[in-house]
């Protein structure tokens, strides 16, 4: 890529404004010997010299469990939830101590933000969190964020890093999302066996069809492997935020030129925050299977949905919940705010509106509430 002119998105995540900036447990840390000082050194390097650009950056930074393993003589990452907490505890307080030494080099201030689920999935809490991010930001502080593992349950089990830089990206409204990891680029298959490709550029669904791409990280040490990156990328691109997946050993060049790894290319338009909310972040907690036509109108003509375009309902969920839209292949089409009870739905299902008392004559889910989702 060097000597070539870049691409719109290289071009666009070179001169972003503000940043987030994701690495990997892998590339921080050793099961032998915990965090790799000269490691997280060179990252604090390359993030520092962008801070000093103009650009402000948000640093999401898995290896607290990592961290944590040397301190209390263990080798290799536990597989018990209460052990994967302690080491948590153990290794959030050395990370964040190691980060302010580092940034300390060059006079920056950080300051550590723990997330869990619900401050994504509650609109109250993502609110919130936006508004920390946001003065930290004004007052010149790179913030440091990672999951509050040593409370969380389903993330560390089931969650990764990869996608919650890409909720974070969105929340604060960041120009730019970088994805750093032991792995330089993305590849067609498993970039240690011969005859792997890599992809330089994605600018949509092709260039990723055949893309093999594998779940668990080389060194065990983390719990994202290439297919949560892959994800995490995709979803920052389909919300209107260019990514750059690059190697944490190319992190000074991928934060300044950006003339390595792969680049993703926006291919949707930026969210307003609510509506990115609604779509990714938020907990789903039903389903409604629409017929064709009232697909048609949701997705297409982005009008509400009725209750005569409703053939199914399932989950237990009230008034004001966020549900699934889903055609009749059970394919997740759109997502919002339902305006009815599950158990209240299933009487009004399939129903014209003037065939319903005057108190049920409403959109079961209101095109403002209304989020269609991309097909993956």
């Amino acid at each position: 890529m060097t000597g070539s002119v870049l691409s719109q998105a290289r071009q666009a995540v070179s001169v972003a404004g503000r940043v987030v900036v994701k690495v990997g447990s892998s590339s921080l840390t050793t099961a032998e010997g915990g965090l790799d000082r000269s490691r997280l050194d060179a990252l604090v390097d390359a993030v520092a010299a962008r801070h000093a650009a103009g650009s402000q950056v948000v640093l999401v930074s898995s290896g607290a469990i990592a961290a944590g393993l040397a301190p209390l003589g263990l080798t290799r990452r536990p597989r018990d939830l209460a052990t994967q907490q302690a080491a948590a505890g153990v290794g959030q307080l050395t990370l964040a101590h190691a980060y302010a030494n580092s940034f300390g080099r060059y006079a920056l201030t950080v300051g550590q933000v723990l997330l869990t689920a619900d401050d994504v999935v509650r609109r109250a809490h993502y609110r919130n969190a936006q508004r920390t991010f946001d003065r930290l930001l004004a007052l010149g502080v790179v913030p440091v964020v990672n999951e509050n593992d040593t409370v969380a349950t389903d993330e560390i089990r089931f969650g990764d890093n990869d996608r919650l830089a890409a909720l974070v990206a969105h929340l604060v409204g960041a120009d730019a999302l970088f994805l750093l990891s032991d792995v330089d680029a993305l590849y067609d298959g498993d970039p240690r066996l011969p005859g792997a490709q890599r992809v330089t550029e994605v600018a949509g669904q092709s260039d990723v069809d055949g893309v093999k791409a594998g779940t668990a990280g080389a060194s065990g040490l983390g719990t994202g492997g290439m297919a949560s990156k892959l994800a995490a990328a995709r979803l920052a691109a389909s919300a209107g935020i260019p990514v750059l997946l690059a190697g944490a050993a190319d992190a000074t060049r991928a934060l300044s030129a950006a003339d390595v790894g792969t680049a993703f290319a926006t291919t949707g338009p930026r969210l307003s925050a609510r509506r990115f909310w609604l779509g990714h972040a938020a907990d789903a907690t039903g389903r409604l299977t629409l017929d064709a036509g009232a697909v048609a109108a949701v997705v297409d003509r982005r009008r509400s949905l009725l209750a005569a375009g409703i053939t199914a309902v399932a989950g237990t969920f009230d008034a004001g919940d966020v549900v699934e839209l889903v055609d009749p292949t059970s394919r997740v089409v759109a997502r919002g705010v339902v305006a009815f009870d599950s158990a209240e739905l299933p009487t009004l299902i399939g129903h014209s509106s003037h065939d319903l008392p005057p108190e049920q004559r409403r959109e079961v889910v209101h095109a403002d509430d209304l989020v269609p989702l991309p097909p993956h």
